[in-house]
C-alpha cells in the first residue's frame, strides 16, 4: 500500500507550482514597470520645477538696447559692447577683447594652427566658424540678407561689414590720426603708413608692402599676369579696381571737376593728382635724394635712376626701360607708329611731349639765349648742346672711329656714316637720306618750294646755304 501511495504521489501534477512561479514573475515585471513610471514621473516633476524656477527667475535686461539675459555675468559681458571696455588683452599682439572666450579663440591665430581644412580647395582655417562660412562659398549658400538693399552674403560678419555702407558706421579709429574705417584690416594697413611697417616681402626682389593685397598686385609684375579683362576694348589688368577705374574711360563721363581751372576727370584719383598742380603739393619724396614728386609713379620711375633698375623689356630688341611709358614710346620705333600730328606743318611724332617741344618752332619763341654769342634756341637741350661748343666739351664719342661730339643727336647722325642707315625717305622718289634737314631740302626740288628769300633782289632759294652764298657774291 505504501508503494502504491508513493507512486501516486510521484504521478501527481507539477503544473500548479509552475503556474504559481510564472505568476510571481509577471507580478515582479509589473512592479518594476510601476517603479520606472514613478521614477520618470519624479524626473518630469523635477524638470517642471526647474523650468518653473527658471521662468520665475528675474531676467537681467540691458538698459541701452533692451536685450535680456538669464545670468548677470552675461549681461555684464554684453554691457562692454556699449562701453567699449575690453579687459582681456593678448600678450602677443596687444589686441583686446570683451571676454576671455574671445581671447582664447584669438590665440589660435598666433599658434599657426589651422585644423579645419576644406576638402574641395585645400584652404585651411584656424576657426571653425570661418571654415563653415568658407564652405558656403562652394555651395553657393548666401543665407544672410541685407534688409536695406537685398544683397546676400555667406556669413554674418560679411553682412555686418556691408551694412556699415548704409549706416555710415566706421568703428575702427586710427590711433595716430583722426581717420576711421569700416574694417579692421583697412585700419591695420592704414596705421602702417604711420609706423612705416611693411611686413609682406616679395621673395623675388627686395620690395616690401604694408598689406597682402599690395604684395599680390606686385607679384603680377614678375609673372606678367593680367587676369582681369575689359570686355569693351580687350585691355588686360592685374586687379579689378584698375579695371573699374578704366571702365570710366568708355563711359565718356567726366564727373569730377577741378574748382580751380574747370578741368574734368573720369576718377577722383585723377582729379586729386591734377589738383597738386594748383597747390604745388609734392608728397612723394625720393629716398636717395631731395627731389619730390606730385605722383607716386613719377617717384618710382625716378628712383630707378638711382637703383639702375629697368624692369620693362622690349621683346623685339635687347633694350630695357625704367618705366612703362619709356617702353611704350620705344615700341613705336619698331612699329613706326607716330600718332601725334602737328596741325601746322603735318609733321608726326611718337609722343605728345615730342610734339609739344616741336610746336615751339612754329611760335618763333626762342627763350634760351647764349650769353657768349647771342644765339637763341627754342629748346633747352639744343641750348645746352650749343654751350658745349664754347666750352670745347665733346663728351659723346663714336665707338667706330673715335670722333667726339657735343650732343647725342650729332653723334647719332654721324654714326649713320658707319651703319649706312638712311631713315629719312623721300615721299616723291626712292631716295633716302641720313638727315631730316637734307630730306626737306631735297623734297623742295619736287614741290618747287623756295622758302629762303633775298631781301635785296627778291630771289628765292630752296636751301639756306644757297641764300647765304648768293648774298655774299651778289648783294654785298
Amino acid at each position: 500500500m505504501e508503494f502504491i501511495k508513493e507512486e501516486i504521489e510521484d504521478m501527481s501534477d507539477p503544473e500548479p507550482s509552475r503556474i504559481k512561479h510564472e505568476d510571481t514573475e509577471e507580478q515582479t515585471d509589473q512592479i518594476e514597470v510601476k517603479e520606472q513610471q514613478h521614477k520618470l514621473n519624479d524626473i518630469n516633476k523635477l524638470c517642471d520645477l526647474k523650468s518653473q524656477a527658471t521662468k520665475s527667475k528675474k531676467l537681467h535686461t540691458c538698459s541701452q538696447c533692451g536685450k535680456s539675459f538669464q545670468n548677470k555675468g552675461d549681461l555684464n559681458t554684453h554691457m562692454r559692447v556699449h562701453t567699449g571696455e575690453k579687459p582681456y588683452t593678448c600678450t602677443q599682439c596687444c589686441k583686446r577683447f570683451i571676454s576671455s572666450s574671445h581671447l582664447k579663440e584669438h590665440l589660435i591665430v598666433h599658434s599657426d594652427e589651422r585644423p579645419h581644412v576644406c576638402s574641395l580647395c585645400g584652404k585651411s582655417f584656424s576657426r571653425l566658424n570661418n571654415f563653415k562660412d568658407h564652405q558656403k562659398t562652394h555651395d553657393g549658400v548666401r543665407d544672410h540678407e541685407c534688409c536695406d538693399c537685398g544683397m546676400s552674403f555667406s556669413s554674418t560678419s560679411h553682412l555686418k561689414r556691408h551694412q556699415r555702407i548704409h549706416t555710415g558706421e566706421k568703428p575702427y579709429k586710427c590711433s595716430y590720426c583722426d581717420l576711421s574705417f569700416t574694417q579692421s584690416g583697412t585700419l591695420k594697413s592704414h596705421e602702417r603708413l604711420h609706423t612705416g611697417e611693411k611686413p609682406y616681402h616679395c621673395t623675388q626682389c627686395e620690395k616690401s608692402f604694408r598689406d597682402a593685397k599690395g604684395l599680390k598686385l606686385h607679384l603680377f609684375i614678375h609673372s606678367g599676369e593680367k587676369p582681369i579683362n575689359c570686355d569693351q576694348c580687350g585691355k588686360d589688368f592685374n586687379s579689378s579696381s584698375n579695371l573699374k577705374e578704366h571702365l570710366e574711360v568708355h563711359s565718356e563721363e567726366r564727373p569730377h571737376v577741378c574748382c580751380d581751372c574747370g578741368s574734368s576727370f573720369t576718377t577722383t584719383g585723377d582729379l586729386k593728382q591734377h589738383q597738386r598742380i594748383h597747390t604745388g603739393e609734392k608728397p612723394f619724396t625720393c629716398s636717395y635724394c631731395d627731389k619730390s614728386f606730385n605722383w607716386s609713379r613719377h617717384l618710382k620711375s625716378h628712383e630707378r635712376v638711382h637703383t639702375g633698375e629697368k624692369p620693362y623689356h622690349c621683346t623685339q630688341c635687347e633694350k630695357s626701360f625704367k618705366d612703362a611709358s619709356g617702353l611704350k614710346y620705344h615700341l613705336r620705333i619698331h612699329s613706326e607708329e607716330k600718332p601725334f600730328n602737328c596741325d601746322q606743318c603735318g609733321k608726326e611724332f611718337n609722343s605728345a611731349s615730342n610734339l609739344k617741344v616741336h610746336l615751339i618752332v612754329h611760335s618763333d619763341e626762342r627763350p634760351h639765349v647764349c650769353s657768349l654769342c647771342g644765339k637763341s634756341f627754342s629748346r633747352l637741350n639744343s641750348f645746352k648742346d650749343h654751350q658745349k661748343s664754347h666750352d670745347g666739351v665733346r663728351d659723346h664719342v663714336c665707338c667706330d672711329c673715335g670722333m667726339s661730339f657735343s650732343s647725342t643727336s650729332h653723334l647719332k647722325r654721324h654714326q649713320r656714316i658707319h651703319t649706312g642707315e638712311k631713315p629719312y625717305k623721300c615721299s616723291y622718289c626712292d631716295k633716302s637720306f641720313t638727315q631730316s634737314g637734307v630730306l626737306k631740302s631735297h623734297e623742295r626740288v619736287h614741290t618747287g618750294e623756295k622758302p629762303y628769300y633775298c631781301t635785296q633782289c627778291e630771289k628765292s632759294f630752296t636751301r639756306l646755304s644757297n641764300l647765304q652764298t648768293h648774298f655774299k657774291k651778289c648783294c654785298t
